[in-house]
């Protein structure tokens, strides 16, 4: 192993680098022309071909400098003939669904520029897109191990023709449990390959796979892995009780900038969320009870700036990357000194500047002082109130009190909201009036499905079954027919209904919103079918 330790790089450009010209003009497009410090260390080496480990800690610029050298080298030296269903050239291994998504979006306008095609694949969410793009073919797959390796199995796709591969935040796959599924992955892909491992720590079995996938690798260090960043203000807030610490909460989130809370749990998380949203704080939470269709919309709601504040479970802590993040409250603590590092690392990215804020109560301190002494943070606690200067000056300019909605909806795992009263779809509403289940925001009765209403329209010996009773179940008492949408009652169709749901307030998988213009409830028209209608209530119980 070949040993380049760097604390601070000298000022180069990308093109002095051996970037390409048309990369080169991808990044100043976007206004990037400077090259962060583990840019400048690996590109060389990256861009040559050679195996690299780099170490860096969190906002230093990897994904950029492991995006850069598999384009150009694909798009280059490497370029292949006709484009393979299931076969690709490059592989990018990400611990978290939303770190595979933002690599995406980072990798893929780079690779526009010599015409290749890359795809996102993860659980969470039906497998028949990302096969599809397998089939059609793709340059560049950028994975989750987990599904990744299902569709190994079922035989969609195969790692024989990888030319690149690169493992991203190799610590955090070894942390939730992934070495030994990405061992068995890179071990589908050519040894002659190349092999990029970035990771903060070489510690919890990543050696291993470094020893055993990466020969002759150049070893780059930028800085101390679990190092403070810089540009980082830490600060320690304690209050006398959790009646004043909420209180406090609510105040620090009240700015107009981006910031974001973590707690402990996904309860808290999802309750916080909820609290915010009451006292006329737009918010969305994100935590692992959501579905992946309400992670995502909620992280683009917060990456697009219709909300400011995120509230977090540490799934949040590594691969969620979104600029100009002032504030980083810890309203819970995290366990140990590593997750705050990660935690704090969501601001202060890129060069910027960030505030990060502990919230601690008297019991709290003596454990809070020995987690601060490991991550080398040297921080005084602060007795503060809510007039406070320097509470103030973190809140900075308040932003407009935004009013909660008419009827804010909390879903669990039952599927879609219902509109002004109506609840989820096959099981009974939570917020609705009446307990609806329908789909058209109408409130009113819950549909049961196609074949819940066959099913009953036989036994009562009626032509047509609609909606379902008012709580969402079935009873012995004969229906009328309520197929036709009425202006007080649910759908009983169980027709075409759009997955998903309008932006403007939908969630599913327990996500908390109630910020939308029409009252929180969806647009969508339509029923849903039995299995999902069957499925529903067993999942929310979960949540």
């Amino acid at each position: 192993m070949t040993i380049d330790s760097t604390l601070e790089a000298p000022t180069t450009s990308f093109a002095a680098l051996g970037v390409p010209a048309p990369l080169v003009a991808k990044l100043a497009a976007t206004g990037i022309d400077s090259p962060f410090p583990i840019q400048v260390d690996t590109l060389p080496d990256t861009l040559a071909g050679r195996d690299v480990l780099g170490r860096g800690k969190t906002g230093s610029g990897k994904t950029l400098a492991f995006s850069l050298p598999m384009v150009a080298r694909l798009g280059g030296a490497l370029a292949g003939g006709k484009r393979r269903p299931g076969r690709p050239l490059g592989l990018i291994l990400a611990p978290t669904r939303e770190l595979a998504t933002q690599i995406t979006a980072v990798l893929q306008p780079l690779a526009d520029a010599y015409g290749l095609k890359s795809t996102t694949i993860f659980g969470g969410v039906s497998q028949q897109r990302q096969v599809a793009a397998l089939k059609a073919g793709v340059d560049i797959v950028v994975a989750c191990p987990g599904r990744l390796e299902d569709l190994m199995k079922q035989g969609f796709v195969s790692l024989d023709a990888v030319e690149i591969t690169v493992l991203d935040e190799a610590d955090h796959m070894a942390d939730l449990g992934f070495l030994p599924v990405v061992t068995r992955i890179l071990s589908k892909t050519p040894e002659n390959g190349q092999r990029l491992l970035f990771s903060a720590t070489l510690d919890n079995g990543v050696d291993k796979i470094v020893n055993r996938f990466l020969h002759n690798e150049v070893l780059h260090s930028v800085d101390e892995a679990n190092s403070p960043v810089a540009a980082m203000t830490h600060h320690v807030f304690e209050v006398s009780d959790a009646e004043a610490k909420t209180a406090l909460v609510k105040k620090l989130a009240s700015g107009t900038g981006r910031r974001i809370l973590f707690m402990r749990t996904k309860h808290h998380a999802k309750k916080l969320a909820r609290q915010l949203i009451d006292a006329g704080i737009p918010a969305v939470d994100l935590h692992g009870n959501l579905s992946q269709v309400a992670r995502d919309r909620n992280l683009a709601a917060f990456s697009a700036g219709d909300v400011s504040v995120l509230v977090a479970t540490d799934v949040a802590a590594r691969g969620v990357h979104v600029d100009d993040i002032e504030l980083v409250i810890h309203v819970d603590p995290p366990a140990e000194h590593k997750a705050y590092l990660h935690r704090s690392g969501r601001t202060a990215r890129a060069g910027s500047a960030g505030d990060v804020v502990t919230i601690i109560i008297p019991g709290q301190r003596k454990d809070l002082e020995q987690l601060m002494r490991k991550a080398a943070i040297k921080v005084t606690p602060e007795r503060v109130s809510l007039d406070s200067p320097s509470v103030d000056a973190l809140v900075g300019e308040v932003a407009a009190y935004v009013k909660p909605s008419d009827a804010p909806v909390t879903l669990t795992g039952g599927g879609r909201s219902g509109g002004n009263g109506g609840g989820g779809q096959g099981g009974r509403g939570r917020n609705g009036g009446g307990g609806g289940g329908s789909r058209n925001g109408q409130g009113g009765g819950g549909s049961q499905g196609a074949n819940a209403q066959r099913k009953r329209a036989a036994r009562d010996g009626s032509g047509s079954a609609g909606g379902a009773s008012a709580g969402g179940y079935g009873s012995d008492r004969p229906r009328r027919d309520r197929s036709a949408q009425g202006a007080g009652g649910g759908s009983g169709s169980a027709g075409n209904a759009r997955r998903g749901g309008q932006p403007s307030g939908t969630r599913t998988g327990g996500s908390t919103v109630a910020w939308s213009s029409n009252g929180g409830g969806a647009n969508n028209t339509g029923a849903t079918s039995a299995p999902r209608a069957r499925r529903a209530a067993p999942r929310r119980a979960q949540g």
